[in-house]
């Protein structure tokens, strides 16, 4: 077999490693290198594959160490039996990368996973490598995030939590049933003790910066993890409930969503397409009433229909309020916070600018008009100085009135 050049593992890795969605910064400490001192910064907004609300893209070197593997998880396209071609790079190789990419300006940090080679501590080593070559013999101050193997040895995850800003450990499928299924090399208890290993150390790490300057800092952006949605029967219910466990028991930063995608080769036990990006969406809706909107786990799965799958027409917080309809119209102009975060078409922002605003009038249905993009959707739920929805709230066709209509956009339109 011919030996790859840079590049070629480059478009290897970096293709490989796109499955992986759990790459965002938010919340890591804050360093810079003015002063003439070291190289990067981790200021400024979270890095991530995507777009910033004001545009700007926001970047970084995301790729696989190796996509070769030990294992054999029948979702993962870099398994065992799956014909890819392969690739490897060396922690020298990553460094250089990520330094030269960094001094174009082309990334922002480091996101590094890989597969398992010859063990999983072997593989550790290397990713912890990278990270220690970086921050030691270079002075980087960049983001840098590892992906983390649960059987490793404690230490060595102890290592890439003193040099990386996020550490992540998936648990790759919300129900035990599917990982034995899908992945039986894996377990549930094994990823769950390296998760609570990471969460005593993170703990133990900001007591003891409490009490000592000195104190090293311990993963700042915190860990994170990744369910992989549709590949087996687990339904939206489930993974929800599984979400919940997660951030109550780890103290997780977030738990990230992926649908499974089709790969070749693939084992009979999965299925033939994916599940609608719709789905996805709908999940990361759900984890955002959970986490900033103050609904409890079993409220949202109750939004879901008798096979527990959110609708995929509305957003979770709607179909919340058509079915428990009881609990509307709130006025605005009275109801406490909790009660307005339940306001379909009503986000933290508005909840937070209706709340000063009444402070000072009652507020009427232009004043609320103004803080959202559709009023449409608010106006059956909510009472102001000048409306009240009357029989409106219990009308049999309210969600056809209010669920966001399809449209058809033209392939060629100027």
């Amino acid at each position: 077999m011919p030996q790859l050049d840079t590049r070629a593992k480059l478009a290897i890795l970096a293709d490989a490693a796109k499955y992986d969605a759990s790459c965002a910064s938010s919340g890591t400490a804050k360093r810079d290198s003015r002063g003439g001192k070291g190289v990067g910064s981790t200021e400024g907004m979270g890095i991530c594959h995507a777009y910033a609300p004001d545009g700007r893209c926001i970047s970084l070197l995301k790729i696989l160490l190796t996509n070769s593997c030990i294992f054999d998880c029948a979702y993962c396209i870099n398994r065992k039996s799956s014909n890819v071609r392969r690739a490897r790079f060396t922690a020298q190789e990553v460094v250089e990368l990520t330094l030269a990419f960094y001094k174009r300006n082309y990334i922002e940090g480091l996101f590094l996973s890989s597969g398992i080679i010859r063990s999983s501590n072997y593989t550790m080593e290397q990713l912890v490598e990278v990270a220690r070559s970086l921050r030691e013999d270079h002075d980087f101050r960049g983001y840098i995030h590892l992906k983390t193997i649960p059987d490793a040895d404690p230490e060595l995850v102890r290592q890439a939590g003193l040099h990386a800003d996020r550490v992540s450990i998936n648990v790759e499928l919300p129900t035990e049933r599917g990982l034995v299924d899908l992945a039986p090399e894996k377990s549930v208890p094994q990823i769950e003790g390296a998760m609570r290993d990471m969460k005593s150390s993170i703990v133990d790490a900001r007591d003891a910066r409490k009490r000592f300057k000195s104190a090293p800092r311990f993963a700042p952006a915190g860990q994170s993890t990744q369910m992989i949605v549709g590949a087996d029967a687990a339904s939206d219910a489930d993974i929800v409930g599984r979400a919940s466990q997660l951030y109550d028991r780890f103290s997780l930063r977030r738990v990230y969503y992926s649908a499974f995608s089709p790969i070749p080769d693939a084992s009979a036990v999965l299925p033939l397409k994916r599940p609608p990006l719709m789905r996805e969406h709908r999940l990361y809706q759900s984890d955002w009433l959970m986490r900033f909107y103050g609904f409890a786990p079993k409220e949202v799965q109750s939004a879901a229909d008798p096979a527990g799958m959110l609708p995929l027409d509305i957003d979770p917080k709607l179909a919340w309020a058509l079915k428990f309809r009881e609990s509307f119209p709130v006025d605005v102009n009275r109801a406490p916070r909790e009660m307005l975060l339940r306001i379909p078409g009503l986000g933290t922002k508005a909840v937070a600018r209706i709340l000063t605003s009444r402070r000072w009038r009652n507020l009427r249905l232009d004043d609320v008009a103004r803080l959202t993009v559709s009023i449409a959707k608010v106006r059956p739920f909510i009472v102001t100085a000048d409306w009240r929805p009357t029989l409106l709230t219990d009308r049999n066709d309210l969600r056809a009135l209010i669920a966001p209509k399809r449209q058809q956009y033209e392939l060629f339109a100027a």
